[in-house]
């Protein structure tokens, strides 16, 4: 793996990355973060793919356009939390603590990092106590929880029933994140995706389309949030 940058306003820096599998090459804009991906069979010339890359960066830079900002989390303006949006203040304070709907930070400095150790914190609890939740109405038990940034995926349930999420569900909407738990603890059950399998779902989190459908809209904008570390 290796990065080209395309030089102009701004720069772009796209992975090259190259591939056994790949038949043909091929561009990819992630609409989580906006990282660029330039996939380039094994036995291509690596020339032969920065001239495709080239061709293409009018499109690229059109698409880039098109996605949300990041947004940066800092003292004095807000992190999303719940589904909503919760003031972020410096100063007066030993440690992170949320108050009367506030986020007190110790310094602007480290404002973000604080912000999000404080929301990984908060996730792995509301994660944990759902799952209990979800776990016990269906008479199952997980082995363990853990927390992540993942990208590709919300949550998992592996087959000696470990748990794991995207500590980023706690910025959505709480019922958003008790889907996912659902979804997950549903697998305790059925490890698939099949119709008995939504069944399971539906019994324990009865309007889990209106959440799915949440985060197939807005589910990215969680990864859009930067938070300077």
């Amino acid at each position: 793996m290796s990065v080209h940058r395309l030089h102009g306003n701004p720069p772009i820096d796209v992975k090259v990355v190259k591939s056994a599998r790949a038949k043909r090459l091929s561009l990819r804009v992630s609409r989580l973060d906006g990282r660029v991906t330039l996939t380039i069979p094994k036995r291509s010339p690596l020339r032969e793919g920065i001239d495709f890359l080239e061709t293409r960066e009018i499109w690229l830079r059109t698409h880039l356009i098109k996605l949300a900002p990041m947004t940066a989390v800092h003292a004095g303006g807000a992190v999303p939390y719940l589904g909503g949006e919760v003031p972020v203040v410096a100063g007066q304070v030993k440690r992170t603590i949320l108050r009367e709907g506030v986020l007190h930070v110790p310094d602007e400095a480290t404002a973000g990092v604080r912000a999000k150790a404080f929301l990984k914190t908060q996730a792995r609890d509301e994660l944990a106590a759902a799952s209990d939740r979800y776990a016990a109405q269906l008479g199952r038990k997980y082995n363990r929880l853990s927390i992540r940034d993942t990208r590709s995926r919300w949550g998992s349930c592996s087959s000696d029933g470990v748990l794991m999420y995207s500590w980023r569900l706690i910025m959505a909407p709480s019922e958003v994140l008790h889907y996912v738990a659902a979804h997950e603890a549903a697998h305790l059950v059925e490890m698939n995706h099949s119709d008995a399998f939504w069944a399971v779902v539906a019994r324990i989190c009865p309007d889990y389309d209106r959440h799915r459908l949440w985060l197939k809209k807005h589910g990215d904008q969680l990864h859009r949030v930067n938070f300077g570390d």
